[in-house]
């Protein structure tokens, strides 16, 4: 019966390679899409993916394209992976062509992903769709070729919610099978609290961005986050605490997260990362990457933003929103998902879960009606 489930794999960059080759190996029907024709080509010819790591294999996909209509027709669960960057301008590509009943899962949303999404959908199609997003991407991996990827090592325990949520055990019962670590949390806004990529992604590059843009080979996380840089991440990872708390969020420090996903132990956030197995081997980009031009406007702003609606100050993180937009000379204020674009200006903490559980603020003919 699980096997039965179709997926559509958006992005065929470093996670959806890996994505769509493992399901496929494991035996699902599995469509990829890539927007960029160049970079499928292989894949359009033979469309087999080599899986390397934790799990060895060859899958056979049933489609590549970049017809994101013919990618997505018929499929039960569409696995977005690219990056949060474009997931408004896919959400309006798809949109025309959804279907009642089908289910997006941003993998991850980055911060407040599924909000964006959701919303863009909603406001060209009343189809029944439900959009959910995974907290982090469920590996540590890497695209090794364009038919090829290398999973380092798979996370224990990823969380993922839904809109609207009374439909997340829908969708943690329809990937179980594929993947069993997925565990069901109340609503977006805890897994866009505790998305770890703003942590880990911008300062590390950031911060080490001389050795990056010289080429200078190293292990991006056990060589990149030294015990300074590691103490940074704390501070930012404090002011991210401190939002959730206020958002009522069940919120997990980077470290527990490290254990809770990866079974390690560490007194400091520093030794957690060095001792971490999923980490070995793990080369830093090549350039500013989109952990940067992702993570700053996607993650690191939607944050900023949300503390600023409620006078919480978070120094660390704008240091690092204002790092990057003076290196890249773009303005991730204005290009992120401020409180403004997600339409949560003016919500009280009630109003935002109430957004997050429902897709809206109910109006108070919504209530009567719904009494």
């Amino acid at each position: 019966m699980a096997k039965d489930v179709r997926y559509a794999i958006i992005g065929a960059g470093n996670g959806g390679v890996a994505m769509a080759g493992y399901l496929a190996l494991i035996g699902y029907s599995v469509n990829l899409y890539n927007r960029t024709l160049d970079n499928i080509l292989s894949l359009i010819k033979d469309p087999r993916i080599k899986v390397t790591g934790e799990t060895n294999g060859e899958g056979r996909l049933n489609l590549v394209t970049n017809d994101i209509e013919q990618a997505i027709r018929d499929v039960d669960i569409i696995m977005v992976t690219i990056p949060a960057t474009g997931h408004y301008q896919l959400a309006q590509l798809m949109a025309p062509y959804l279907k009642d009943g089908q289910i997006i899962v941003l993998n991850p949303g980055r911060t407040c992903g599924a909000l964006e999404v959701y919303s863009t959908i909603k406001r060209t199609t009343d189809k029944d769709i439900v959009v959910a997003e995974a907290q982090t991407f469920v590996y540590a991996c890497r695209k090794t070729s364009q038919t090829s990827a290398h999973i380092f090592k798979s996370k224990r325990e990823v969380k993922l919610s839904a809109i609207p949520s009374v439909r997340t055990d829908d969708v943690i019962d329809m990937l179980k099978d594929a993947y069993p670590q997925f565990v069901p949390v109340k609503d977006v806004i805890e897994t866009s609290i505790n998305n770890y990529g703003a942590i880990f992604h911008p300062a590390p590059t950031l911060l080490n961005c001389g050795h990056i843009e010289r080429g200078a080979p190293f292990e991006y996380y056990t060589e990149g986050i030294t015990p300074s840089i590691s103490n940074f991440l704390e501070k930012m990872d404090a002011e991210r605490m401190k939002i959730g708390f206020l958002l009522n969020v069940d919120t997990v420090s980077a470290k527990d997260w490290l254990e809770d996903s990866y079974g390690i132990k560490g007194e400091s956030l520093y030794e957690t990362v060095q001792k971490n197995p999923g980490y070995k081997g793990l080369q830093a980009p090549k350039g500013l990457n989109r952990y940067i031009y992702e993570d700053v406007p996607c993650s690191l702003v939607p944050l900023s933003s949300i503390a600023k609606e409620f006078n919480i100050e978070t120094p660390a993180i704008d240091s690092i929103i204002w790092l990057a937009c003076l290196i890249t000379g773009r303005d991730f204020y204005e290009e992120g998902r401020t409180v403004e674009r997600l339409g949560l200006k003016g919500l009280t903490v009630e109003q935002i879960h109430e957004f997050a559980r429902n897709g809206k603020v109910l109006t108070n003919a919504d209530e009567e009606v719904a009494s």
